[in-house]
């Protein structure tokens, strides 16, 4: 394994989305918040919440796959020692 994956770089640390949303809340933030009704605000955080289940069971998903993956890796490499011997 390299020391630099992609998993440890920063940049690639958090989604696109994640990103976009959080200039979204910068943005917002330097708005004022009265001038929106509060039935906007209510679909956008549900809009939000939303999409954030989206990116749990997408993430919750990727972090099986990795679990997968590296069980078949520590199989394969008993198997080659197994086959070594």
């Amino acid at each position: 394994s390299t020391a630099n994956t992609p998993e440890d770089d920063a940049p690639n640390r958090y989604s696109r989305t994640e990103r976009t949303t959080y200039s979204r809340y910068s943005r917002d933030a330097n708005s004022s918040g009265s001038s929106l009704p509060s039935n906007t605000l209510e679909k956008r955080i549900e809009e939000l919440e939303r999409e954030l289940s989206k990116e749990r069971q997408e993430n919750a998903r990727l972090i099986k796959m990795a679990q997968d993956k590296e069980e078949l890796i520590g199989k394969l490499k008993e198997e080659i020692d197994l086959l070594n011997r």
